[in-house]
């Protein structure tokens, strides 16, 4: 079976971009962010994203592209011993995360629906908040959930050129033109000031002061929006030929990223700010609790609020398919069975998996605290050690092709991946590890007890 590839430059660029832009930038990122200090975690987070990102999305792209294979087979054909097994963690990490993340997103849907038939009138917080509990678990939200993953699978049996690149030449731009709006929306509100000086103005000293805190949230964002640890730019790579430059690719993906990410905080926080809602103080439902009832109490919130939710879904979309086709991959690669039945298989038993976080949102905890706080990382951490430390030679070779001169990049990237960011991320996941032992220990088991 010939192995797909890419059509255009722009269509891989654009499939990785929206692989990094979707519910990890609009969703999660605002309310992270309000929840650790807002500028304070924002300056942190670009950091991470410059100086540990880049350099870790190279590794999965010389990987992916040296073997032309999914992270399982990848691993296995250069590397020996455990290394050979180690591609399963990626396939593990991507089914956890497309399980929950599938139903964030039929949230959206649900909630851009409710935006067009009915219109955002909950001004009061706690009214919001009871919508969002009617929204974020039960029988509708399971239907939703169905429908999206219904939608991931159909546009992943397509395949890699008339499913993911046909879709993603759509949905990118779409974004970026709407995020763009709505940020100039958001420049004309009463609180925007406030807002910018919140979000723009970095306390180092609330950095310092918290920084054990502050570093792995900081570090897991970065990771989730740039797709990594996972295996998705390993699986992405692998369909990209020998010319292209990595790093230049590495780059502008990175950059596009961060930029959807900072353009949601002059979204979000401005129209907070304009009702006098805490950023952050929602966590997970900041989105949808505290902007409905924002929508609710300023000009045009109606259009606003589905044109904003409506964003949000079509960028879950561009990230699930990504997710889902790491899964198939393996399935192709490995197994050789067909793309459509291994879409349809895959896609069913990720909705199996998601259906306890549409009954009880503690379910959602459980596995974004794993995935994210964990996985993730633990996925990275074992990429820089193969690439940097067993095979330096080879992802040194690999990174220079398509490079007219990439002998000195590809000597301070190897340096980077030995030495920095293993130190770094080694940090972020005993610190990730430790807070997730407290969400064992504290949340999730008062809720087991409750029961």
């Amino acid at each position: 079976m010939a192995r797909e590839t890419w059509a255009t430059r722009a269509g891989f660029i654009l499939a990785a971009v929206g692989s990094a832009v979707g519910l990890g930038n609009i969703w999660r990122f605002p309310f992270i962010t309000g929840q650790y200090g807002g500028s304070s975690f924002l300056i942190t987070y670009l950091a991470f994203v410059a100086l540990i990102g880049f350099p870790a999305i190279l590794v999965e792209f010389v990987i992916g592209r040296r073997t032309d294979r999914n992270p399982v087979g990848a691993l296995r054909e250069l590397g020996s011993g455990v290394w050979s097994s180690a591609g399963w963690l990626f396939v593990v990490t991507g089914f956890i995360i497309l399980s929950y993340y599938s139903v964030v997103a039929g949230w959206f849907l649900r909630y851009t629906l409710i935006g067009i038939t009915e219109g955002f009138t909950v001004a009061d917080p706690a009214a919001a908040d009871a919508l969002y509990e009617s929204v974020s678990t039960g029988l509708d939200t399971l239907l939703f959930h169905a429908m999206f993953m219904l939608l991931v699978v159909g546009i992943i049996a397509a395949g890699v050129r008339r499913g993911i690149e046909l879709s993603v030449k759509v949905m990118v731009p779409a974004i970026l033109v709407l995020l763009v709006g709505l940020a100039a929306y958001g420049f004309t509100l009463d609180g925007a000031s406030a807002a910018y000086a919140y979000y723009l103005s970095p306390d180092f000293a609330t950095i310092a002061a918290n920084w054990t805190e502050i570093l792995p949230a900081a570090a897991g964002q970065a990771f989730f929006t740039l797709s990594l640890g996972m295996g998705v730019m390993i699986t992405y790579a692998s369909y990209l030929g020998e010319d292209r430059n990595l790093a230049a690719d590495a780059g502008i993906i990175a950059a596009l990223d961060t930029l959807v990410a900072v353009l949601v905080g002059f979204v979000v926080f401005p129209v907070l700010f304009s009702i006098g809602i805490e950023p952050g103080a929602g966590g997970p439902r900041t989105i949808f609790v505290s902007l409905t009832a924002a929508f609710a109490g300023i000009p045009g919130g109606r259009i606003l609020g589905v044109v904003f939710f409506g964003m949000v879904g079509i960028a879950a979309l561009s990230s699930a398919i990504s997710i889902l086709e790491v899964l198939v991959s393996y399935l192709i690669d490995e197994v050789g069975v067909a793309r459509v039945p291994a879409s349809a298989a895959l896609g069913a038993a990720v909705f199996l998996l998601g259906v306890p976080v549409t009954i009880d949102s503690i379910f959602l905890g459980l596995y974004d605290g794993l995935a994210d706080g964990i996985l993730l990382v633990l996925g990275s951490l074992l990429l820089a050690l193969f690439v940097g430390w067993v095979i330096p030679d080879v992802g040194r070779e690999e990174l220079r092709k398509g490079i007219a001169d990439g002998a000195g990049l590809d000597a301070v990237w190897i340096w980077a991946v030995r030495v920095p960011i293993l130190i770094v991320v080694v940090v972020v996941l005993y610190l990730g590890v430790v807070d997730y032992v407290g969400f064992l220990t504290g949340d999730f088991a008062g809720w087991l007890a409750a029961r």
